[in-house]
This record gives C-alpha cells, structure tokens and sequence, in this order.
C-alpha cells in the first residue's frame, strides 16, 4: 500500500506540470518586444542629446578657432603698424574690421556656450503636461485599450500563396490624452517581398486607429506625449 501511494506523490507534479499556452508565450513575445523597444528608444534619446552636445562643441572649438585667428592677425596688423607708420588710413581699417570679426567670434562663442546650457537644462529639466519624453522608471508608458480590435488587413499577394506570418513592429506617437498622432514600422517581417512590404504598411495603417492610456508619472498626475512599440503577431 505504500509503495502504490508513493507512486502516485510522483505522479502528481509530473500530471500538474503543464506546457505554456500559446496566449502565454506570445505574452512572453510582447513583454520582451516591449522591453527591446523602451532600449532602444532609450538609446536614441541618449545618442540625439550626444550628437547635439558634440555639434554645440564643435562650433564652439570653431569659434573660439576664429577668435585666435582674428586675435593673431590682429597682433598682425599692429606689428605692421609699427613698421610703417606712414602707411595709416589703410591699415587701420583694416585693424578696425579685424576688431569686428573678433567681437563677432566672441559673440558666437558665447550664443554656443548658452545653447550648450539650454540643451541640458532641457535635458535634466522636470517634464510638464503634454511634454515629449523618453520612457524611463520614472514614466509609466501607454497601455493600449483596443488593440484587439486594431486589426491588420492583411492578404496574400497570389491566389495559392499563404498569408505572411511573423512579428511586425510600429512605432506610434501617443499623445497626452492617447491618441496617435504618427506610426512608423520600426521591425518588419524578414525579407522584401511585396507579401513582407504590404503586411508592414497593414500593421502601420492599423497603429493609427489605437487607442490609449496615455503615459504619465509614477504619481498618474501629469500625461505625457512618447514614443512606443506595438508588436502585431500575424498568424
């Protein structure tokens, strides 16, 4: 009797074991796309701020370049000033527009270096209502409410061809109050086959008809404009 009965004990979790529903795992799928997207969307963010601080850089070294220049023919001209100082009228001209040109370059050093601070103020500054901002922990993205019923129109390109099947990707705009303002496909099915293109422009034509609960802060106060991934899984 008791062998029969540890039998059975074993038994039981092999019998409660159960494999992962489809639902489940396209579950999985979303939740991962999901989590690809928000990096990648985190990247981008990052890498705009970098390429904006390295152009502010950069023209500021090109300024601060023209002011030396200027300052050096400056010094130039009163070197030859002193070596002909018959030579007048004509060669203080030309000191008095190298003072200009160095004032310019002054001036424009210092319109960088302001835009440079402007640009990360805005980067460090706290997100108002209806502001565009980067998913992070401290935004809780959009949660779509009728994507079931956004239905990618999708039809195979022959008569004996099959439907295309995979995963397909569209970036949406949402705005504060969860309407979509753009779409754009940001992954789509492998391959450039007129079945592989028509099924991306479908899902990009069903984004637009989303709607959402609109991003807000961790509080749920303040509604928020971003950028978000929505997978379409054409079976």
């Amino acid at each position: 009797m008791r062998i029969v009965l540890s039998l059975l004990l074993i038994a039981l979790p092999l019998v409660a074991a159960k494999r992962p529903t489809t639902g489940q795992l396209q579950a999985q799928v979303k939740h991962l796309i999901e989590e690809r997207d928000d990096l990648k969307q985190r990247l981008a963010a990052t890498e705009i701020l970098q390429q904006e601080a390295a152009g502010a850089k950069k023209a500021r070294d090109l300024a601060r370049s023209e002011a030396d220049a200027a300052r050096k023919e400056a010094d130039q001209l009163r070197a030859s000033l002193k070596e002909n100082q018959g030579g007048g009228d004509a060669i203080l001209n030309e000191l008095q527009e190298a003072k200009l040109d160095l004032e310019e370059a002054k001036a424009e050093a210092e319109r960088l270096r302001a835009q440079n601070a402007s640009l990360q103020f805005k980067a460090n500054a706290v997100p108002g209502e209806g502001d565009l901002v980067q998913l992070s922990d401290e935004i809780r993205p959009a949660r779509p409410i009728n994507l079931i019923r956004a239905t990618p129109q999708v039809k195979a390109s022959g008569l004996f061809a099959a439907r295309p099947k995979g995963v397909v990707v569209v970036q949406v705009l949402i705005s504060e109050k969860g309407d979509v303002l753009s779409a754009r496909l940001l992954q789509g099915l492998p391959g450039d086959s007129p079945d592989a293109k028509g099924a991306g422009e479908a899902c990009v034509e069903a984004a637009k008809h989303l709607v959402f609960d609109p991003a807000t802060s961790k509080d749920g106060k303040t509604h928020f404009k971003v950028w978000q991934g929505v997978g379409f899984f054409l079976e």
